[in-house]
């Protein structure tokens, strides 16, 4: 099963999992990318959903998300001026993006999440994030043909051992000049939690994380591997994903990544899978059941604005988990009578009857 992102509605995958389990359907394997992450580490550290339930509506979630703070490059106008420019640059990744400095908000240095050993999870994960090929120094030189980055899958060796050779997924020539590095990076030491922390930094939102002497981007550099779930699985169930906005995250995607994140998500989106969540619709469904970013023009800082109390931090993150289920079970209830339907017709077939 795949959690693509899901940026602070990252609790719909956790209903997503207890409707694959409850129909029949348990994945042996989450691979995860961004805010995805921060799911697969709950559902893999823990081992019944209640308990994935009440961490996840934790009191040290609700103050872990309450700390982000504004960072001191979060002016209003600075921001909108750095994105207005990003919009008018068409080049693919000119210049080495300065991901140590150019970030809107300060994120708590602890990521409350299950400290469970890979070997005592409940379920395997495999989590995307990025290795930073270039030092701050660096920053702001024109990269030319460079690349830039290293997909990395965190994973037990299992995992790693199915993807050993693989090149990324970005490797395609359809995919054009882009700033990622053919070659995947595997990693089977670090742990679930810190790999989900990884994973959840951003092109503009978070600072890029240092881990043992390297530099670590998020998820968002292969946000929809499915090439990868192929690789690791007979199986796979994913998402349809709603488009990027193109004012702001296909200028980022451009800018960074040197991909257009659309083309990208269209062929991912066309791709069969043997499971379709349909979650295109999770932004108008829970346009309030999420984080907000305010623009506070008095202080000139963009703001991201959580739930007042802890009561209605549960709230949102039970209407995220409850629209997961139910997208999940949709889902699942298709694809069974489907499955079910085939098997109506080659049994049909096999007597003669077609």
């Amino acid at each position: 099963m795949v959690f693509a992102g899901g940026g602070f509605r990252f609790g719909i995958y956790l209903g997503m999992y207890a409707a694959a389990c409850e129909a029949g359907r348990a994945p042996d394997i989450l691979l995860a990318s961004c805010g995805g992450a921060l799911a697969a580490s709950i559902i893999a550290g823990l081992p019944d959903d209640q308990s994935r339930r009440d961490w996840l509506t934790s009191e040290d979630m609700y103050r872990f998300w309450c700390g982000l703070k504004s960072s001191p490059r979060a002016g209003i106008v600075r921001a909108l001026a750095l994105a207005a420019k990003r919009g008018f640059l068409r080049e693919s990744a000119r210049t080495i993006p300065d991901l140590f400095n150019e970030y809107l908000f300060e994120i708590p240095p602890i990521l409350p999440l299950p400290a469970t050993p890979a070997s005592e999870q409940s379920v395997a994960s495999a989590i995307v994030g990025g290795k930073l090929l270039f030092t701050e120094a660096e920053a702001g030189q024109p990269r030319g043909q460079r690349k830039l980055f290293a997909e990395t899958v965190f994973c037990d060796p299992r995992a790693a051992a199915l993807l050993d050779g693989m090149k990324s997924p970005l490797a395609d020539k359809r995919w054009g000049e882009h700033a990622i590095a053919d070659d995947i990076v595997l990693d089977t030491a670090t742990a679930t939690s810190l790999a989900a922390r990884i994973s959840i930094t951003d092109m503009f939102y978070f600072r890029c994380l240092s881990h043992e002497g390297e530099n670590y981007f998020g998820g968002v550099l292969d946000l929809f591997p499915i090439e990868i779930a192929r690789q690791l699985a007979d199986e796979v169930m994913m998402e349809f994903k709603q488009s990027f906005d193109q004012a702001f995250s296909i200028p980022a995607w451009r800018s960074v990544l040197g991909l257009d994140g659309n083309a990208r998500l269209r062929y991912v989106n066309g791709q069969p899978v043997d499971v379709r969540i349909d979650t295109s619709d999770v932004a108008d469904v829970l346009a309030k059941e999420s984080a907000q970013k305010k623009l506070d023009w008095r202080h000139n800082r963009i703001r991201l604005l959580m739930p007042v109390t802890h009561a209605d931090y549960v709230a949102m993150m039970d209407t995220q988990w409850q629209y997961g289920y139910a997208r999940g079970m949709e889902a699942m209830t298709r694809q069974k009578e489907y499955d079910e339907a085939s098997i109506r017709n080659r049994d049909r077939y096999s007597r003669g009857m077609v």
